[in-house]
């Protein structure tokens, strides 16, 4: 499948060279959710591979060992071209469920850089500035890709290039009619997720009326306590 990545500006990149993606699962889940956007990750894929030559592709989950429809999305990731990285879910004092896996995403960025002349890293996450900055010291292109009101500013700031997944929803949206029989691993469900203070009292109707998705866990809860600067939504692990 081809798409127009000249019909916009900030599609234009150029020649990439090897291209390396870094998905932060958990992170993507949360934000295609809150702006109901059911994302094909084979589409996702060919857009941030652009011209590039792909070396390596990773998915870094929490995963609930005994959900084997969650087992089966892993299957078909892997089958269709990604590395998976994933961790059992760990239960906390208060109940809740929860993996991190930045220190994964971090370390393979670093391990990999010079293998690779770009780095995609697909993920909103703060926590990531300072694992960006480390690889570009090392001579590497790094672009970070996400919904630009779930995104840091200082993670658009310090990558090469920004992404906006929300400006290109159509391109990487699931097709209407496109089975899933597979169910996404380990993520808070869309209808318990708070609107967020910055989106409060005008959100979109869209974003109001989000489709449940029976079924889902709720491994973890948003730990910010209020601390999120109100212009951009953070969405963590």
């Amino acid at each position: 499948m081809q798409f127009d990545t000249t019909a916009s500006s900030s599609w234009k990149f150029g020649h990439r060279g090897r291209v390396a993606v870094f998905i932060d699962g958990n992170n993507l889940f949360h934000a295609a959710r809150f702006h109901a956007i059911d994302i094909d990750y084979n589409k996702l894929l060919r857009v941030l591979l652009g011209d590039g030559r792909l070396l390596r592709a990773f998915f870094y989950t929490g995963v609930d060992a005994g959900a084997e429809r969650q087992q089966g999305f892993l299957l078909w990731m892997r089958r269709n071209g990604f590395r998976v990285v994933q961790k059992e879910l760990k239960t906390f004092y208060d109940g809740t469920r929860k993996a991190n896996l930045d220190v994964e995403i971090a370390v393979d960025m670093l391990s990999l850089a010079g293998r690779y002349d770009t780095a995609v890293l697909v993920s909103g996450d703060e926590d990531f500035v300072y694992a960006i900055n480390a690889v570009a010291y090392k001579g590497c292109r790094v672009e970070v890709a996400g919904f630009r009101s779930n995104t840091a500013p200082r993670l658009i700031d310090v990558a090469d290039f920004f992404i906006d997944l929300g400006e290109i929803s159509e391109m990487i949206r699931k097709d209407v009619d496109q089975p899933q029989d597979y169910e996404m691993p380990s993520f808070i469900r869309s209808e318990d997720m708070p609107i967020p203070e910055v989106l409060r009292g005008h959100t979109p109707e869209i974003a109001r009326q989000q489709p449940k998705s029976p079924g889902l866990s709720d491994p973890y809860s948003d730990d910010d306590n209020g601390d999120t600067p109100n212009r951009y939504v953070r969405i963590t692990d």
